[in-house]
């Protein structure tokens, strides 16, 4: 039996992924709010290393939400987009005297979120929109 996701999201998890998290984090906080449309050509066309593992990551949530959650793929908009601390590769290099300079490599995990937004929310933005005041004679009064 195909259960109906209520609150209308997917998700997909990247472990153990060889960046740090300001490095994940740059790529990710471009394509934070935006749909997914357009979130892949931002990802496709970026400069980064890292922005091919996210693409993967985004392309495993669509697909998630697509088949698991059985959601409109032209409905959906990246909602959250988070980067958290994986596990640290310790490594020591040889420095003078003796001593020895550490050497840190991160690992990350990135997250991202898939929402499917409803038409009702797009109409009422649209309709909140404040009016503007007709100007006569070029002056405001």
């Amino acid at each position: 039996m195909v259960e109906k996701n209520l609150n209308n999201t997917a998700h997909a998890i990247g472990k153990s992924i060889k960046s740090s998290q300001q490095k994940a984090n740059l790529v990710l906080r471009s394509i934070r709010g935006l749909p997914v449309e357009y979130a892949v050509n931002v990802l496709q066309f970026s400069r980064r290393r890292i922005s091919n593992i996210i693409l993967k990551i985004l392309n495993s949530a669509i697909s998630n939400a697509e088949n698991n959650h059985q959601l409109d793929i032209d409905k959906l908009y990246v909602k959250e987009a988070t980067v958290g601390k994986s596990m640290v590769l310790k490594r020591f290099r040889p420095r003078a005297r003796g001593r020895a300079g550490k050497i840190l490599k991160p690992f990350s995990r990135i997250r991202i979120e898939l929402t499917e937004k409803k038409l009702e929310e797009k109409e009422s933005k649209i309709q909140k929109e404040p009016k503007q005041e007709k100007v006569e004679n070029g002056t405001k009064n």
